[in-house]
């Protein structure tokens, strides 16, 4: 073959695609319910934008970005995640002048250069929602409330577990889990960076590369890091890493009470991770991410927080805001695995015509035309083989009822109509057409 998709993208066919536009369909409908509203935004930005939300020190600044310079020698890239280029829109187009709290949604293909496996893709697809205007901790509970309700819709839902911290790499079972801790703010990060980097002195050596250099830049990025993500899950409890969650300033620390104490009023069942940091630089206080352990070493399939600090670093004004993102190619594999009913259900065909001469097929386009306009779905063979050939396309075609159009019908304008679930057939007029098969 000459030409092969790029690597690391794939092509979605309609077998599938029936199954994301379902998905997508569901999303929309629980975000109405919360008044979310959509907002399209650009594929491509300026590369600034991203280098400065996210965090230089992260990997998708530092390796994963596609970046370029354009015809006028200016840095462009194609965006690697959601929010920076929807708090960009909120700034630019002064959003916070026309409603005190904005609710947006978003969906669409984002890109990073990482080497593709299972789950991951440098062309994948997001779906994501931002709650911004508000700091009361009741925002953040909409928004792990807008999670678990998609989750529920889609038939997935989370695994009851205790409000505990377990040790690193345990207690994580089968299901789905919501996991949350908090980062905390500028005030009581620095006395954690420092607590942690006393702590990785010793294990320095064993880290790869990148922690060994970003151990002076940001230590956090070394709880996000990939590569070394066993040994810390192995280490020994007496060697364990100390939780962000004892160097919380009183304010922090009153905050993440307070969601919790508000999840479990509202029933809804979590983890805390005292070492979840996220792989961007822009949270503060509470961040979240939902995990399949099913899906092996890519098992995050939604992931947000807050990030109070972002519309004032772009050069906007101070507002707190909070938000998450799916991953659309890691849900529809958990869909999958859990057997979602979501997998059977096909487009529909109402009615195949099988046409014997060219003036059927020209009778059948015209009877098909106002077929389609009342919202039924047909399809017209145009092939000209046998009717034995055609009639073995239509049962292929899974349409309910099959319109055989040869020159006797023609004369009588009538079509031998076959009911493909009954087999039983019968002829009608043309005009009859269409209640037959509504009904």
């Amino acid at each position: 073959m000459k030409y092969r998709g790029l690597r690391g993208t794939r092509d979605i066919l309609p077998e599938e695609t029936q199954v994301w536009q379902r998905v997508e369909e569901i999303c929309r409908e629980i975000f109405a319910g919360y008044n979310y509203q959509e907002i399209r935004l650009p594929i491509i930005e300026a590369t600034e934008l991203f280098s400065r939300s996210l965090g230089t020190s992260t990997d998708i600044v530092e390796k994963q970005m596609y970046t370029f310079l354009d015809k006028k020698g200016r840095s462009v890239t194609l965006r690697p995640e959601g929010t920076a280029g929807v708090i960009r829109s909120y700034i630019q187009n002064v959003l916070y002048h026309q409603e005190p709290i904005s609710r947006l949604y978003y969906l669409g293909p984002m890109y990073r250069y990482e080497r593709p496996q299972a789950g991951r893709y440098r062309e994948f697809y997001q779906i994501g929602a931002e709650l911004i205007g508000s700091e009361s901790p009741w925002a953040d509970v909409e928004i792990i409330s807008l999670v678990v309700d998609c989750l529920k819709k889609l038939g997935l839902s989370l695994s009851p577990s205790p409000q505990s911290s377990p040790p690193r790499g345990e207690g994580q079972g089968k299901g789905l889990k919501l996991w949350i801790n908090s980062v905390g703010c500028a005030n009581c990060r620095p006395r954690y960076k420092e607590a942690l980097k006393k702590s990785l002195e010793s294990k320095l050596s064993m880290l790869c590369a990148d922690c060994q250099r970003r151990f002076n830049i940001n230590p956090l990025r070394v709880l996000d890091c990939k590569k070394d993500k066993n040994f810390f899950d192995n280490l020994p409890a007496s060697a364990s890493l100390p939780k962000i969650t004892d160097s919380l300033c009183p304010k922090c620390k009153e905050n993440f009470q307070e969601i919790e104490n508000k999840l479990q009023d509202i029933g809804i069942s979590y983890e805390i991770d005292p070492w979840l940091v996220r792989g961007l630089d822009y949270y503060t206080r509470v961040v979240f991410e939902v995990k399949s352990p099913e899906l092996g070493e890519e098992e995050t399939v939604i992931a947000g927080g807050r990030y109070d600090n972002l519309s004032e670093e772009l050069g906007g004004p101070s507002i707190p805001a909070l938000g998450f993102s799916l991953g659309m190619e890691r849900l529809i594999k958990t869909l999958r695995l859990n057997k979602s009913s979501l997998f059977e259900t096909t487009q529909q065909l109402n009615l195949y015509f099988i046409c014997l001469s060219e003036k059927s097929a020209k009778e059948a386009t015209r009877l098909s035309h106002h077929l389609r306009e009342k919202n039924i779905s047909v399809v017209i063979n145009y092939g000209g083989k046998s009717l034995k050939a055609q009639l073995r396309q239509a049962n292929n075609s899974g349409a309910n009822y099959v319109a055989i159009l040869g020159e006797d019908e023609l004369t009588k304008q009538v079509v031998t109509l076959r009911n493909m679930q009954t087999h039983q057939q019968q002829t009608i007029p043309w005009n009859s057409l269409e209640d037959l098969i509504r009904e």
